[in-house]
């Protein structure tokens, strides 16, 4: 005997696939105007162009420890010293091209500079503030 619709089971919806995000087109880290010089930070983070080598480096420091332990962490430590020293440089950069995008700022346009400028910093301190 067939059972009536509103009494069976309701059917689960077939899931959709989720979009491989290795497929979709990376963000242009280069700004290409003075404007967007002043946007946000590419998602890939600031030193973005470094990332393989430095994560080569920890690698490297990591699997060493079992032939000499001290090394291993004195290898850590200097990269994390490095590490440190270059994302000090780049939020140098960074802060230095946002003033200049709004420190000349006036007439008509003045007021727009000016919300992109914060806008700029408060991104970027949103950012920092989820280390």
């Amino acid at each position: 005997m067939a059972v009536p619709a509103q009494f069976r089971p309701a059917q689960a919806p077939e899931p959709k696939p989720e979009s491989d995000p290795r497929s979709e087109p990376m963000p242009d880290p280069k700004p290409s105007s003075a404007a967007s010089a002043a946007g946000s930070i590419p998602r890939a983070g600031l030193l973005a162009d470094e990332h393989d080598k430095l994560q080569l480096r920890l690698q490297h420091a990591v699997s060493g420890f079992v032939d000499d332990p001290r090394s291993a962490v004195e290898e850590a430590g200097a990269l994390l010293d490095d590490l440190a020293d270059r994302i000090h440089a780049a939020l140098a950069e960074r802060r230095s091209a946002l003033r200049t995008s709004w420190q000349d700022a006036d007439g008509d346009s003045a007021t727009e500079d000016l919300r992109t400028a914060l806008r700029s910093y408060r991104d970027l301190a949103e950012r920092l503030l989820h280390l």
